[in-house]
């Protein structure tokens, strides 16, 4: 089922630093950002004698990716570019990421992999609920099932309805989507009066946001299906960066053939061994197009043994070393609503999210300052303009002036009540 190479450390370490030292010299010699950033640090791809000299090469960051909008990281000319994608930024231009034709079956393969190990076999029918476009979930699943042999069913995000609908005449045995997503749909299957756990599914591979053991266990008893995780970043690939053993359930494998993982204390960047948590940190073995190197994913978690092979595994993921949060699958940071509400009439910049969880999905009001005699109109407005523009439904609340706190510093935007 896996390359050889995963099952033998030493294999892997070599195989690793063979990989390593190309990339590096891919990068430093097709992307200016690479070129400044390595000689800013004094080092060059000629400096990497073993795997621990990564540490001596600088971070990339979500900044370095904006700044370098849309096209400035790739490192093969535009003809060699198969496929764009893009994932949400901190300001209204989004991440650019780009595939070469290789980059593009490397990640098929990494996918179905991933469909394997999770306890995908050939023939078995893929229901892909995640969101196909820009966001990379759905290509990148679809595209795995199909390298899997698997027959794909394209439904996409969305028509929750017709989801249920056809998970009932369609009979996948697998569902691809987002934990709270299926939610969702569980719910849906109880407005119809279906059994949820009556149907063909026997798997599920959940991703694109975090999700703890008691949610697992609440999907695989509501469902009767096995419920595994994959992890996956758009700026590293997408879905298929790691991925869980369904014999096991104990957190998602790194392909680390692919992928060279790191734990870093987030305030100092110094390395952190391996158990210890910290934020993770992911440089790229074979992309083409944009490889990434050292890129910071603010994801705080550990690095453990691996238990189904010699590659090592992701804990779950503890939360995050900047303010972003992820809602339903986007990614959502405060600074978007910020630009967003000084653009609608009446609103104060003064404002303050709220983060909880009722029942068993995540909840975001935005509460903020706004004169009382404008009425409801401008939170209405709010609302709209998120949902188009970043893609979530959140609760606006309009809240007297003066009412919410004032900082002398850094203002804490995020209050997370769950």
């Amino acid at each position: 089922m896996l390359d050889p190479v995963l099952h033998d450390r030493a294999a892997l370490a070599q195989l690793q630093l063979t990989r390593l030292r190309e990339t590096l010299a891919h990068a430093y010699a097709h992307n200016a950002h690479y070129k400044r950033s390595f000689d800013a640090a004094g080092v060059t791809p000629d400096d990497l004698r073993g795997l621990a000299d990564l540490a001596r090469f600088p971070f990339t960051t979500k900044d370095d990716l904006r700044a370098n909008y849309p096209y400035g990281f790739f490192c093969v000319p535009m003809a060699q570019v198969t496929r764009l994608h893009a994932s949400s930024g901190t300001t209204g231009k989004p991440t650019v990421v780009g595939y070469t034709k290789r980059d593009i079956e490397n990640w098929a393969a990494l996918v179905a992999r991933s469909i394997r190990v999770a306890g995908g076999e050939a023939g078995m029918k893929v229901h892909v609920a995640y969101g196909y476009g820009l966001f990379t979930g759905g290509l990148g699943a679809h595209y795995g099932a199909e390298l899997a042999a698997c027959t794909v069913i394209p439904m996409s995000g969305g028509q929750s309805a017709k989801q249920v609908q056809l998970i009932c005449d369609l009979a996948p045995d697998i569902i691809m989507v987002t934990p709270s997503y299926a939610l969702t749909l569980l719910d849906e299957f109880h407005r119809q009066g279906v059994d949820p756990r009556g149907t063909s599914l026997k798997l599920g591979i959940f991703g694109a946001e975090p999700w703890s053991d008691s949610l697992r266990r609440e999907i695989e008893q509501s469902f009767a299906i096995d419920a595994v995780d994959i992890y996956g970043l758009s700026e590293v690939m997408g879905p298929g960066v790691a991925s869980e053993f369904v014999a096991t359930k104990d957190g998602p494998v790194v392909w680390e053939d692919h992928f060279l993982p790191e734990i870093i204390d987030p305030d100092t960047g110094e390395a952190l061994p391996d158990g210890e948590e910290g934020e993770l940190v992911f440089t790229s073995l074979t992309k083409e197009a944009m490889p990434i190197v050292r890129y910071r994913t603010r994801d705080r978690t550990r690095l453990l043994p691996g238990t189904n092979c010699a590659a090592r595994r992701i804990a779950r993921i503890s939360g995050r070393t900047d303010d972003m949060l992820i809602l339903r699958g986007v990614n959502v940071f405060p600074s978007q609503i910020e630009e967003l509400l000084v653009t609608c009439d009446g609103l104060s910049p003064h404002y303050q999210l709220e983060l909880t969880r009722p029942e068993r999905m995540d909840e975001l009001t935005v509460l903020v300052e706004a004169d009382p005699a404008q009425g409801d109109a401008p939170a209405a407005q709010l609302r709209t303009r998120i949902k188009d523009m970043i893609g979530v439904t959140v609760a606006v609340r309009l809240v007297g002036p003066g009412t919410l706190e004032r900082s002398a510093g850094k203002a804490q935007r995020l209050k997370d009540l769950r």
